[in-house]
């Protein structure tokens, strides 16, 4: 193997492109014979590894890009992840692939075609071709058939600090016509507004929905043991009250965990401040009954003679 081909196998992670190997002078015959050796391994009709056994993740996303051609890259959650996105990795890869390519399928491997400019999607960062995060994730959100997968990983990738909400509506605007733009756009806004968590998008999206007033997020507050806490939505009503609304992540299959969250529920209501619960289910499901119990309660709002 002479230095030029080491030197970009070692790149690649062992894998490399047939139309690579022509071009630093080794032909077809000797890469059939080591194959046939068993040195090699055709992993594609289009790529070879110089490894044996099974390729890793990152071994697998070069395959995939290699196999796709010099315009390919990596995309959506695959190309995330490779810019740090954590919590959404996926074990397909995904590769973006300009729109007069055609090629063999990939197990494993998931080939996305588009007519968007390349040029524009494309990470200057040298390594394996990559989308810029703010593309890779919006295209990904803007393909899924609802919405909740869509907007939390937006929300995720601007709370992971990857990326700030500012960035994300400039490239909406510079990828359009978008799917969903509107929506993106109104996330991003609540993510600005100080949204820290999907509970919190929920909650806005039911204000905006009821006409309520939005809540403060967030808030530092002591309870009667002195302990400091922080509570999801807080409505200052007009009458000197507050009510607090705190969101569940999940169902309570844990006894002492729901035991946990009741006593902090008590200690942090006061006679001017009620502290009301509900699930993200209810969130998502049942916001019809949260809205009405939260206006019982005194928040001013409205229920739609729709939503009745």
């Amino acid at each position: 193997m002479n230095e030029a081909l080491r030197a970009l196998v070692t790149t690649q992670q062992g894998l490399v492109a047939r139309r690579q190997l022509n071009r630093l002078g080794v032909d077809w015959e000797h890469v059939d014979h080591q194959v046939t050796t068993g040195r090699w391994v055709e992993r594609t009709p289009r790529v070879i590894s110089t490894v044996t056994g099974t390729l890793t993740h990152e071994q697998c996303e070069w395959l995939a890009v290699l196999h796709a051609g010099e315009r390919s890259m990596l995309g959506g959650l695959s190309a995330a992840a490779r810019q740090g996105l954590t919590g959404w990795e996926r074990d397909v890869v995904t590769v973006y692939v300009d729109d007069e390519l055609s090629f063999e399928p990939v197990q494993g491997v998931r080939f996305f075609r588009s007519r968007r400019p390349f040029e524009l999607l494309r990470h200057p960062r040298p390594g394996i071709a990559a989308c810029r995060l703010e593309p890779a994730v919006l295209l990904f959100a803007a393909y899924q058939t609802t919405p909740r997968p869509a907007h939390g990983v937006i929300a995720a990738t601007v709370q992971q600090r990857l990326t700030t909400p500012e960035r994300m509506v400039e490239w909406v605007d510079a990828l359009r016509p978008l799917r969903w733009a509107k929506p993106f756009k109104r996330t991003l806004g609540d993510i600005a507004g100080g949204a820290h968590s999907g509970a919190e998008l929920d909650v806005r999206r039911m204000c905006r929905r009821f006409e309520m007033p939005q809540p403060t997020g967030q808030r530092s507050r002591f309870d009667r043991a002195g302990k400091r806490r922080w509570t999801d939505s807080d409505w200052d009503l007009r009458d000197g009250r507050t009510i607090v609304l705190e969101v569940d992540g999940a169902f309570h299959l844990d006894v002492l965990q729901a035991m946990q969250d009741h006593r902090r529920a008590r200690r942090l209501t006061t006679e001017r401040r009620v502290v009301v619960r509900c699930t993200a289910y209810e969130l998502r499901h049942e916001v019809v009954e949260v809205a009405r119990d939260l206006m019982a309660l005194g928040v001013p709002g409205r229920v739609p003679h729709t939503d009745l």
